[in-house]
């Protein structure tokens, strides 16, 4: 099979510059619970970003989507903006549910629905990273759910994981609701978080019962 190429580089020396400082600023973080690097997540949402056919700030702003919330603050998004550009700077704060620290952060519940309700205000290459980083964190907690069953909860603080299978029903809806504006190439990844979050439920259902609650309370 012939191998394909572009007349110039689709990812530049911006890439390689973003790429160092989202490594270096999380170099000593692990996924929850586990012994990988944090860097994992980062590259796998670069990729899927790319394979939604996002451009190189989609892909910038995938490989920083965490710098901010952790840990960067407000001096890391004036870092970004100034290096890599505002629509970079928007994406990551678009993908961000908190600015502050940790011990000024609002409840989970509260910012979780924040972040869902601002989905309409979202550029579509923000919705597109966000769906990335989703879909990556929905795959890894399908297959630590099936691996370790009902103790993968205790990562997220949780008892029995209701919470967090909540909230990513809701952003399957929003993630569905949003579709038109993120391009026909995202439709694929929208599919999939909605078959690996039902994945996630049915498992559940088996181990603990029908949820209590099956979406938040918008009223």
């Amino acid at each position: 099979m012939p191998e394909f190429f572009t007349d110039t580089p689709l990812l530049t020396a911006r890439f390689d510059a973003a790429l160092r400082y989202g490594i270096t600023h999380h170099a000593r973080q692990l996924r929850k619970g586990t012994p990988i690097p944090y860097a994992a997540h980062l590259l796998a949402v670069a990729s899927l970003a790319l394979e939604m056919h996002g451009d190189e700030d989609e892909a910038i702003g995938a490989l920083l989507h965490d710098v901010v919330e952790d840990g960067g603050g407000p001096g890391a998004l004036a870092y970004i903006e100034e290096h890599f550009g505002a629509n970079v700077a928007d994406i990551v704060l678009s993908n961000s549910d908190s600015v502050t620290g940790e011990e000024e952060k609002a409840p989970w519940f509260e910012r979780k629905r924040a972040y869902i309700a601002a989905f309409s205000h979202k550029s579509p290459g923000a919705l597109r990273v966000s769906l990335a980083d989703k879909l990556h964190n929905a795959r890894s907690i399908l297959a630590d759910y099936r691996a370790h069953g009902d103790a993968l909860w205790a990562r997220f603080g949780q008892g029995k994981g209701l919470a967090t299978r909540v909230y990513y029903r809701e952003l399957v809806a929003a993630f569905e609701r949003e579709a038109p504006r993120m391009g026909p190439a995202a439709a694929p990844a929208i599919d999939e978080l909605r078959r690996t979050v039902e994945a996630i439920t049915a498992l559940a259902e088996e181990r603990q019962g029908p949820d209590t609650r099956v979406s938040f309370d918008w009223g």
